[in-house]
């Protein structure tokens, strides 16, 4: 289980702070909210380089075992350059991340998109080009974020791109089609069923290793103890429908409000100011449903060893016979 920031405290030597630990408890949903919150913090897409390269120093020096009282900071300054480090640099290889594919990013990169997609939903050309715009920025966060230690290969990112953005648009066509008959909600609430379905099609794919190999399984410590196909399906689910959750909250509330705006004629002289109400109802949506669909699900999955495949229960014993749980990384 995930220790609390208090424990973590206690079973370390004064000033030697447990930084690669989350800051808040993980086990719990408060301390999972909290943690994303911060990760996913949109200001810190405009830290400057002397910022970045500070932090990075910081969190450099505290891991090669030099005091806080040395470098003259406080714990919550230490705290802040961590979180600050871990938006903008690679956890496995330490190389700084393209700014648009970093998790800080996005928000603004997001709110923008699907605010465009909601507004340009009736035309062909804008629907095809908007969910292109969309799986792009997908598959450049896919690959900002890909393990250092087993990257994805271009060969998955490509496919997966290619299945996601075809899928997508074949969706928001044939509904399109389909919502001329229905009411003018209908047609808005398409952009939302397209991105479900990319969804659908776009994770699958980039995780396909582990659906033909299992998702690593490791004891509490962190040992490798086989792998399982089953949990990989469980992991799978679970980020396809955080994901669609995390998508959900601005692509109803803006088509409600759109609608509701179209009804009482209150934009008749100002068509314009559609698309930026749009793009701020989803970045306010999304700042708040980003971070807390992330946490619904523990990051550390634990799953008894009774409930795996009979061939990976065995792997599992081989290497301890009293395990009686086993923890994945569901990813996100």
């Amino acid at each position: 289980m995930s220790k609390t920031r208090e424990q973590t405290l206690a079973s370390a030597p004064s000033d030697r702070i447990d930084i690669d630990r989350p800051y808040w408890d993980q086990s719990t949903y408060r301390g999972r909210a909290l943690h994303f919150l911060t990760v996913t913090n949109p200001l810190n897409v405009f830290a400057t380089k002397q910022q970045l390269e500070h932090a990075r120093d910081v969190v450099s020096r505290h891991r090669q075992g030099e005091t806080l009282q040395k470098q003259g900071i406080t714990e919550n300054e230490l705290w802040k350059c961590k979180y600050l480090y871990d938006s903008a640099y690679h956890p496995d290889t330490g190389e700084k991340m393209l700014s648009i594919g970093r998790m800080s990013a996005q928000v603004p990169m997001n709110m923008t998109i699907t605010g465009c997609m909601m507004t340009f939903y009736k035309s062909t050309p804008a629907v095809i080009f908007w969910q292109w715009v969309n799986q792009s920025f997908n598959a450049i966060v896919n690959y900002t974020n890909r393990s250092g230690s087993s990257p994805i290969p271009t060969e998955t990112l490509m496919r997966s791109y290619v299945g996601a953005t075809g899928g997508a648009v074949i969706t928001a066509l044939t509904l399109n089609r389909l919502a001329e008959r229905g009411p003018p909600l209908a047609g808005r609430l398409v952009p939302l069923a397209a991105v479900a379905a990319a969804n659908c099609v776009n994770i699958p794919l980039m995780r396909i290793t582990e659906l033909q190999n299992g998702i690593e399984l490791q004891t509490e410590d962190g040992t490798m103890v086989g792998h399982s196909k089953r949990a990989a399906k469980q992991a799978i689910m679970t980020v396809t429908l955080s994901r669609i959750l995390m998508a959900s909250p601005s692509m109803i509330l803006a088509p409600i409000v759109m609608n509701y705006l179209d009804r009482r004629q209150l934009l008749r002289n100002a068509k314009w100011a559609a698309g930026p109400i749009q793009v701020l109802i989803c970045g306010v949506c999304l700042t708040f449903a980003t971070p807390l669909c992330c946490a619904l699900f523990a990051q550390r999955v634990p799953i008894p060893v009774n409930h795996l495949e009979a061939d990976v229960q065995k792997q599992v014993r081989s290497h301890d016979s009293s395990l009686e749980t086993v923890y994945y990384n569901k990813g996100l």
